[in-house]
């Protein structure tokens, strides 16, 4: 993995504070060890994690809507774009150079005007039989390979005319078509240039390799006329010269579609099967212009690179997953179902915390730990074990505890215990805040059921707006088509969980707990869904 390379840590769509802390810990160890990495999250942090990311000094991780590939995460030809300015002449060499049949333009200010195709400059070199010429200096003198005399104007803007014929007759014609805007092409036919001189037009090129008289070029710049000699012959330059012309003067009145950097691959791929182009502009929110994107560019991906913690099930982590690379996952939990096409790093130990196992990966790589991320391997472990009296917590984890709390400097039955009755608070919360606090989806089979758990010490809040609470649960699992949806208020002074499910599910339910099972009834020893919750309903609902 290049150093380069920015890879995302993060845990479930459900935050809690395993999860986050284990994300933001591992981050941390990662960037220290030589990586770039970056902790977020994928949903709203709850206040129990709060209490401790605002205790330990730590912001929160930043969000993370999906990992999709977008056009960014493509080779496509960034900075390949011309300016309004350049010659057709210039853009035609530019796209026969680079292979391209496209070329998006810009302003001075890097702003996306439009697309020029290799069939607009067809037409140009095939049709164009326009007498106009809009261009600058330098692109005229580069074109017709000539060599400046006199410039006066750096924009070149006038009507061409070629002295092709005799002399009194185009001297006739000049005396009343030849003015200040007026762009001569001409030999040795003085008396035409003295004219001209006299018209003040705005550009006189002398074809043949012939020059002014010091007089007339004297009376030339007195007159202030832009002036340059070529060694081609009249009638080269007159074919050559239109090419010289600024891009500005193709661009069409119609707006070419363009893709944002930040658009979706797949999106792209759909609006491109009903439009069928070759090429399109690639711009940012600015509308200024990063380069050209060809369909065959989308065969050139870099995938986001992320790792997983504390999951390993698809339907918890984030949306847009197979299309991302996984690079590594450290998980305490059963194997859920996220496939990789390539071998990854996989840390999976039987213990009550994610952040356990990153506290031996510290050990083990000899890196020192800080006190800040101490305390947030500290906050994940306590929060998950229930510190430490969940059936869940094992030997390990009591050690890296007791490791931790050193380090943090803090008593860890003390702070654990203020920082869970800080996120079993139900002030300002509604139904749905309780039910999605920390709640997972699992499948077995062709079977999803969800389960929901809030920590709380006085479950009379909740019960007295039971009605409510199972209204949302059942409406959950009738626009899922869930089978089961279960709310455990987990109460750790008890050490046990009160039990809301869905009508549905009441089954289920039932043959889990070998009896007629009512709503909001009381389950002793039940504080750790990985324990104790999970293992029933997969067992219940697998066969």
């Amino acid at each position: 993995m290049s150093v380069m390379d920015k890879t995302y840590i993060f845990g479930h769509k459900k935050p809690d504070t395993d999860s986050v802390t284990a994300s933001i810990a591992l981050s941390y160890l990662k960037n220290k060890l030589g990586d770039n990495t970056e902790p977020r999250v994928l949903g709203n942090i709850n206040k129990e994690t709060t209490y401790a990311l605002e205790y330990f000094n730590i912001n929160k991780p930043e969000y993370l809507n999906d990992v999709k590939l977008q056009i960014k995460d493509v080779n496509y030809h960034k900075d390949f774009v011309l300016g309004e300015n350049e010659s057709i002449y210039n853009c035609y060499q530019y796209m026969l150079k680079e292979g391209l049949t496209g070329i998006p333009i810009i302003d001075g200010n890097n702003k996306f005007l439009g697309l020029i195709t290799i069939k607009d400059l067809s037409h140009v070199f095939i049709n164009d039989d326009s007498n106009s010429l809009d261009s600058t200096y330098d692109n005229i003198l580069q074109v017709i390979d000539a060599t400046a005399v006199n410039r006066v104007d750096d924009l070149v803007v006038g009507n061409i005319f070629v002295a092709a014929y005799g002399d009194d007759s185009f001297k006739n014609m000049a005396e009343s078509k030849l003015n200040k805007d007026s762009v001569l092409i001409v030999g040795d036919r003085y008396e035409l240039l003295d004219c001209a001189i006299d018209t003040n037009v705005k550009l006189i090129i002398i074809t043949g390799g012939f020059q002014l008289s010091d007089e007339q070029l004297q009376r030339a710049k007195a007159n202030m006329i832009n002036v340059m000699c070529t060694n081609l012959d009249t009638f080269h330059t007159a074919k050559l010269i239109s090419l010289s012309n600024c891009l500005k003067t193709m661009i069409r009145a119609y707006n070419p579609t363009s893709f944002d950097h930040m658009d979706y691959v797949d999106d792209v791929l759909d609006i491109n099967d009903k439009l069928r182009h070759t090429n399109y502009p690639v711009v940012n929110r600015d509308n200024e212009c990063l380069g050209l994107l060809r369909i065959t560019d989308l065969n050139g991906k870099n995938p986001k690179k992320v790792i997983l913690v504390d999951h390993s099930e698809k339907l918890q982590s984030v949306d847009g997953l197979d299309e991302a690379e996984i690079l590594e996952i450290v998980d305490h939990h059963n194997l859920g179902n996220i496939t990789t096409s390539s071998p990854i790093n996989f840390r999976n130990m039987p213990v009550g915390s994610t952040c356990t196992i990153i506290t031996i990966l510290y050990n083990e790589k000899n890196v020192e730990i800080p006190k800040n991320i101490a305390g947030m391997l500290l906050s994940g472990i306590l929060s998950d074990t229930l510190i430490l009296k969940s059936p869940t917590a094992t030997e390990l984890d009591r050690e890296a505890v007791l490791q931790l709390q050193e380090i943090a400097g803090v008593n860890y039955e003390e702070y654990g215990m203020d920082m869970l009755k800080a996120g079993t608070s139900l002030d300002g919360m509604s139904v749905e805040d309780v039910l999605y606090n920390d709640y997972k989806l699992y499948t077995v089979g062709d079977k999803t059921f969800a389960i929901g758990q809030f920590f709380t010490m006085n479950f009379d809040e909740i019960e007295k707006d039971m009605d409510k609470y199972l209204d949302v649960i059942n409406e959950v699992s009738v626009a899922n088509n869930y089978n089961l949806v279960a709310l455990y208020v987990t109460d750790i002074i008890k050490n046990g969980s009160y039990v809301l499910f869905n009508e549905k599910g009441k089954n289920i339910m039932d043959t889990c707990y070998q009896k007629d099972m009512s709503q909001g009834e009381f389950i002793e020893n039940c504080v750790s869904r990985k324990k104790n919750v999970i293992p029933l309903i997969m067992d219940v609902i697998g066969d």
